[in-house]
């Protein structure tokens, strides 16, 4: 699989898993802790999760699917922006830590800007990677002025962001100057965000056209879409086992300049600056 390095030493696959709805409900915990093994049984090391997610319980699947695996994942968390004090990051990694049942997380994201300046957060987050608490730090939900702020107070390693062939709108300014800095971005929903939007995605004439003549699903040719792009990694949620391992076949698929082509012309680039788009 096609791996993605950050400046920090670490690489990790360009597909990954996200756990956004996960730990909502007893009855799903033994289907989602078996979606992450198997998801790491194929080489999606990289597990994305949150605080917020199930306020903590997301944290708590991911800690049951790596229990006695942690040497084969590489775990990312989030702090809420309100936790995101000095002392309320040194508060909320703790937890988290508790939750996944492990020592120390190797990407620990600010979710999103919130009330605390970023020079709290970041001398917060640069304890934590001293104590041994987290390997690296980044943000998400970052436009490109807040990036360049962000580099002023530290040195985030990602930045965690909406992106698909619906949502392009990155690709203007802010991934052009995340690859110039050499800093991978995170793309979460690359399927889109609900399932209003994600038929639209998937029902354009456009994309199934381009899955047919692969022989493949519209999902697919959409996540190697979002692989294909450079120094992007891909975090889509999957429990059904069906849809993971199709999850997993997309980041073998090889898009052809054609395809790109015709991907370009059924969901255009933009021309022109775009607020962020969020979930």
């Amino acid at each position: 699989m096609k791996m993605v390095e950050f400046e920090f030493g670490a690489a990790v696959p360009a597909l990954g898993q996200g756990t956004w709805n996960m730990g909502e409900k007893a009855a799903r915990r033994q289907d989602e802790v078996r979606a992450l093994q198997l998801g790491l049984d194929l080489g999606m090391t990289l597990i994305d999760t949150a605080e917020m997610y199930a306020e903590g319980g997301a944290e708590e699947v991911v800690g049951a699917a790596i229990e006695g695996r942690r040497d084969e994942a590489f775990i990312v968390s989030k702090v809420y922006p309100h936790n995101a004090s000095f002392d309320g990051v040194q508060a909320a990694c703790e937890r988290s830590l508790r939750r996944l049942k492990i020592d120390a997380i190797d990407l620990y994201l600010l979710h999103w800007q919130g009330h605390h300046s970023l020079a709290e957060t970041f001398d917060g987050f640069e304890t934590l990677k001293k104590d041994g608490k987290i390997k690296a730090y980044g943000v998400s939900n970052f436009d490109l002025e807040s990036m360049e702020e962000a580099l002023s107070y530290g040195a985030p390693a990602t930045n965690q962001v909406l992106y698909n062939l619906m949502k392009r709108g990155i690709e203007f300014d802010l991934l052009p100057w995340a690859r110039a800095q050499r800093m991978p971005i995170m793309a979460y929903s690359p399927l889109e965000t609900s399932g209003r939007e994600q038929a639209a995605l998937l029902q354009n004439p456009g994309l199934q056209a381009v899955a047919a003549a692969r022989g493949v699903t519209p999902a697919q040719i959409a996540l190697a879409w979002v692989l294909h792009q450079d120094g992007v990694i891909a975090i889509p949620k999957a429990v059904d086992v069906v849809h993971l391992r199709a999850n997993r076949a997309a980041a073998d698929l090889q898009l052809t300049a054609e395809d790109l082509a015709a991907l370009d012309r059924a969901f255009p680039p933009p021309r022109r600056r775009r607020a962020l788009d969020m979930r």
